[in-house]
Formats: structure tokens, sequence, C-alpha cells
């Protein structure tokens, strides 16, 4: 198995002040949006704005200070473009609001690769294209940054056409405290992969492990509930994984008995993890090549009815019916 080298860059490596004459619209106030706006400010970037449509969310911008527009207003007053919308509606965003509102010389930042990977945005020759991705939702994002800390993200270069894209993109990444934890050099197809990979590879397999072993233990005489708190409900597992971030996949088997310790690394032993592999590669296939990409435009052109029908189906299933049960039961939902 080969290696790619990567160059992670910190905060020593980001000058915040190539920002010190630019003005930044940040383009949606979601999750994410927000989460940006406020670091940014609160590095000491002064000029931010918000662009967004009249809901709520641009009125929560104004509650928290900023300026905020509908987006073309936002963009034709900045230099940096802040692009956090959902990838379904960003093309359309920009082509009618962003691409005609920019100058030469201003700079595009992506938080997703989705878009300019595929083809469906285009950015015009004379405007730097940057990506600067979080690996973490935007409460984190606000959270790690209050502390002192930051999330870190995958950074990437997609189109230089000042010279200067490097430096601003890098000086960026610091306003919003990713490179207090650590920036990544990527490229968009790499963060495109890897999120896409993560979704539709990683998640269907956690999830029909849950199921199976749910089945299995059913059908041996567990009662459900005990099958269900065993597995996730309890949050142990959850507690597991934060554990394995901060110290590592192995290395946190060190919280377990020794009975799970020994339990764990030979069921790990045993495990052919072969046809999973063969799964994930077959789901690589569909990612590269823009097959998965092409079969969800045509879904979003279709009103997404295979979407909800997956949600119906899903949500109507004996295991999920059963799992929604337990949590009121138990007081276990979201309260």
């Amino acid at each position: 198995m080969s290696e790619t080298e990567t160059t992670v860059y910190h905060d020593a490596d980001a000058d915040l002040s190539v920002l010190s004459d630019r003005t930044i619209a940040v383009v949606g106030y979601g999750n994410q949006g927000r989460a940006q706006a406020l670091n940014l400010r609160d590095s000491g970037v002064s000029d931010v704005v918000v662009g967004n449509r009249a809901d709520d969310s641009r009125q929560q911008a104004r509650e928290d200070g900023f300026e905020a527009f509908d987006i073309a207003g936002a963009v034709s007053r900045a230099d940096v473009v802040f692009l956090l919308i959902p990838d379904e509606v960003a093309p359309a965003v920009y082509e009618e609001a962003i691409e005609p509102n920019l100058s030469p010389g201003d700079l595009v930042n992506f938080a997703s690769g989705f878009n300019v990977t595929y083809g469906y945005i285009e950015p015009a020759d004379d405007v730097d294209v940057v990506l600067l991705a979080p690996r973490m939702i935007g409460t984190m994002v606000r959270d790690l940054y209050t502390q002192g800390r930051g999330a870190p993200a995958l950074f990437a270069v997609h189109q230089d056409a000042t010279g200067e894209a490097h430096e601003v993109g890098l000086g960026l990444a610091k306003g919003i405290g990713a490179t207090r934890s650590g920036v990544v050099e990527s490229t968009f197809e790499v963060e495109t992969t890897t999120d896409l990979m993560s979704e539709q590879a990683l998640f269907p397999l956690f999830a029909h492990a849950i199921m199976a072993k749910y089945r299995v233990e059913v059908e041996a005489g567990v009662p459900p509930e005990v099958a269900l708190l065993e597995s996730y409900l309890s949050r142990e597992m959850a507690y597991i994984f934060e554990q394995a971030a901060t110290k590592g996949m192995i290395e946190q088997l060190l919280l377990h008995s020794r009975t799970s310790q020994y339990g764990q690394l030979k069921g790990l032993e045993s495990f052919d993890p072969e046809p999973m592999v063969a799964y994930m590669r077959d789901r690589l296939d569909a990612i590269q090549s823009g097959a998965f990409a092409e079969e969800w435009r045509a879904e979003q052109r279709e009103g997404t009815p295979h979407l909800d029908e997956l949600f119906e189906t899903y949500r109507q299933s004996a295991f999920v019916q059963r799992e929604q049960e337990t949590m009121e039961t138990l007081g276990l939902g979201d309260q």
C-alpha cells in the first residue's frame, strides 16, 4: 500500500495580515457559515458580511452583529467569497448570484469539492479558487475555537489567477482557527472522494453491522431493548469512537477490560475484510467515475422520489420501529 506525502500547515505558516484590506462575504449562514463568520471576526478580520436569503438565518446574522444582504449584494461588496450552502443548490446560486458579481482577482472559497470536481461549477479563469473544508460540523468548529483550539481542515488551491491564492487561502484557514490544529494540503478531488466514501461506504457498513448483530442476538433470545442499548443507544460506542479519535483505534482498548481487549483483537484478527474492501472499491469507482454524481443530479431533477422512498422504507422497518420505541421508553431521545 503506497502512501502520498502530505503537507500540514499550522499557525506559523499563515498570515492574517493578507486579509486586512479584503472584504469577506460568507454566503450561507447555517451551521458552518455562522461558525466561520464568527471565528473570522474574533480573529480580527473586521470586514465580514453575510449573504443569505431573507429568512431566519439572515436575521440571526444581523443579531450577531454582521451586515447581511441578499447573496448578490454581499458578493458584489466582497473580494473573498465563502460558499457555504448545500451542494445541491450551489450551482444555480453560483450562476445566478455569485458569478455575475465577481471581479477579476476575487477569491472563491469552497467548503466542499463536489461541484468543482464534477464540473457543475466552473469558475472563470480570472478568479482564485480554493478549498477550505473543516472536518467537523459547524458547532464544533465554533466550540473548539472558543476553547482556544481549532478544527482541522483540508486545504487546496484549484486555480491561482493572482499568484496569491495559496497565501490568502492559508490566511482564511488561520482566521477560522483551522491552523491551530492543522490544515492538510489536498485537492478538490480528494476531498470529494473521501467525503462521499464516508457517506456511501463507511456508514452503510456501520449500520448493517449493527442491524446484523441485533438480528442474531434477538433470534438467540436477547431482548431487543438490551441488544439496542449494548450496540449504540447507551452511547458507549460513541464514547469509544471519541477515545479512538484522541488516543488511537488500538490504544483506546486500554480503557477496556482484559476480556474485552482480547475479544476485540481476536475478532479483528479472525475477521475477513475482503468483502468489505470489494464493496468499498465498488463505491469508489462510482464516485470517481462520476456515476453517483450524475445519479444524484437526476434524482434531484425528479424531486428526490427515491430518497423519500428510502426514508420511508427504513423508518417503517421493524428495526427502526423498535429503536424508536426503546428510545422513548428509556428517555433516550433528544431532550
